[in-house]
């Protein structure tokens, strides 16, 4: 599975963003999908993951802010961003494993895109 993402970019305290993670091969709805973080000095981080059944997780600081979603038809998975806030500030990277057996939201993840930057302003 190859992993693109992008809809990174810069944008003011309390804007959204939606970023886009768009993954090669024909079995994209066997796969959970999540999406990490990694702000400058900081170890990445899990932000958000969606299951193959379509169930959700996310990490406490972006309960209510953050929607994470799927389209099978077009191999893509959405993470939109809402109320933004300057500790939001990092690069944001899709992941991919194959949503069978010992699969949990949180990792590990097996396929990796290459990340896209969110920069909010204060």
């Amino acid at each position: 599975v190859q992993l693109q993402a992008s809809g990174g970019g810069l944008v003011q305290a309390g804007g959204s963003l939606r970023l886009s993670c768009a993954a090669s091969g024909r079995t994209f709805s066997n796969y959970g999908m999540g999406w990490f973080r990694q702000a400058p000095g900081k170890e990445r981080e899990f932000v958000a993951a969606i299951s193959r059944s379509g169930s959700t997780d996310y990490v406490d600081f972006v309960k209510g802010r953050f929607t994470v979603s799927r389209d099978n038809a077009k191999n893509t998975v959405y993470l939109q961003m809402n109320s933004l806030k300057p500790e939001d500030t990092a690069i944001y990277y899709c992941a991919a494993r194959w949503n069978y057996g010992n699969y949990y939201p949180r990792g590990p993840y097996d396929y990796w895109g290459q990340g896209t930057l969110v920069t909010v302003s204060s």
